[in-house]
């Protein structure tokens, strides 16, 4: 089920927006808008679902959009035209028609938001910032203060709860603001460039702490960036905005490999593929090997075969001399492949392993699922990704 779910949604800022829509009907630009009406399109036509648990990161430049529709779905941006629902328990409500009640409700139990620039108040110590929002629900001090304890244990700043916002670093303000919104226990968190203030090594570790969370505790987060880099990493889903438009959406992987316009190509044409990609995306498919019997030729110039059974590879062999089947997976020692291993790993392993894996085996690395051989890494797959990224993958029965 979604947990926030945009259709068609526009939103302008200024004194008649109306007109401002009527223009947009009629197909003029952005800019062309601004001149005739002096209102400013911030969001226009955007569709996008996203579902419970997911971490979905709306990247662009700077005036491309994506805090302003961030912002409207917690009301602060008014729905100028479509729906924008967000769940709350079994019902979906829509943020353009509800009155100030439910939208009220909304926002003190539904949606927490973690702003970029901290948004801690001076006077208060750390402990009582991370508990202001359960003062606003009139929770009792005993219990707010046992659950903001709660928050900062899990961020690891317990020990500075008696402190100032003014005694703490950057990155660990932003901890504070983080606590906070999972203090509240809203389902939703909206995040507006909340790392982009902070030093690179801080920005990583907060990620990676970020990362960490979400896996314990599954909220629906909306990330706001301009980083690609850091979309990439934490995002399930990304939606890159252009001229206030939703131009394309999809998991990491589709958006590395196949850009749907120029923009997005130029977006992507710097990023490590390492970080990104999957043996699913990079693989050659079995189909696409050379069959003799109940044999796969893994690489011919090596004379490299694998026996499948059952769809299950059960011996190999290289120049006639027997190859040890090795299953790994992700989590595991890498230390434990050696030469002569052949790898049977999942289509999910990342890049940078799989990598690692053809390194220290000398050999193309298996891949199953389901207990069925569906593919193989090769140097070819590899030089692929890293020279081309997005492409379309040429297959042929040479593959080393």
């Amino acid at each position: 089920m979604a947990a926030v779910d945009i259709k068609n949604l526009d939103v302008v800022f200024g004194k008649n927006p109306a007109r401002a829509l009527e223009l947009m009907d009629a197909g003029l630009s952005r800019q062309e808008i601004i001149d005739r009406t002096g209102d400013v399109v911030g969001v226009q036509n955007a569709s996008l679902s996203v579902k419970q648990g997911e971490i979905c990161v709306l990247m662009g430049l700077s005036g491309s959009g994506k805090s302003s529709l961030l912002r409207a779905v917690n009301g602060l941006n008014p729905v100028s035209r479509g729906t924008l629902e967000v769940q709350d328990g079994e019902r979906m409500v829509d943020l353009a028609q509800c009155d100030a009640l439910t939208l009220r409700h909304l926002r003190s139990t539904r949606i927490s938001m973690v702003f970029q620039k901290f948004a801690l108040m001076p006077w208060l110590d750390v402990v009582d910032n991370v508990a202001f929002g359960l003062e606003m629900q009139n929770v009792g001090k005993k219990e707010r203060r046992r659950r903001a304890m709660e928050k900062l244990e899990m961020v690891g700043l317990a020990e500075w709860h008696d402190k100032l916002p003014h005694e703490l670093s950057g990155g660990m303000q932003q901890r504070v603001g983080l606590a906070r919104a999972f203090a509240m226990d809203s389902d939703i968190l909206l995040m507006d460039e909340p790392f982009s203030a902070l030093d690179p090594l801080i920005r990583t570790q907060l990620q990676d702490e970020l990362i960490e969370l979400q896996e314990r505790l599954n909220k629906t987060i909306l990330f706001v960036s301009h980083d690609l880099d850091e979309a990439l990493k934490i995002g399930s889903h990304i939606a890159i905005m252009e001229s206030a438009k939703i131009i394309q959406h999809g998991k990491p992987e589709e958006i590395v490999l196949n850009p749907s316009t120029a923009y997005v190509e130029d977006f992507v044409a710097h990023t490590n593929p390492l970080n990104v990609l999957r043996g699913r995306s990079l693989m050659t498919a079995i189909t696409a090997l050379d069959v003799t019997g109940d044999n796969l030729q893994l690489n011919k110039h090596e004379n490299c075969h694998v026996r499948i059974e059952g769809g299950k590879p059960v011996a190999a062999s290289r120049a006639n001399a027997p190859l040890n089947l090795l299953d790994w997976q992700e989590g595991q020692p890498i230390e434990q492949v050696s030469e002569n291993n052949l790898v049977i790993t999942s289509p999910d392993v990342s890049m940078r392993a799989a990598i690692e894996l053809r390194y220290r085996s000398g050999l193309p690395v298996l891949l199953c699922e389901g207990g069925q051989l569906v593919g193989m890494l090769s140097d070819r797959d590899f030089y692929h990704a890293l020279l081309g990224k997005h492409f379309t993958q040429e297959t042929t029965s040479d593959a080393a």
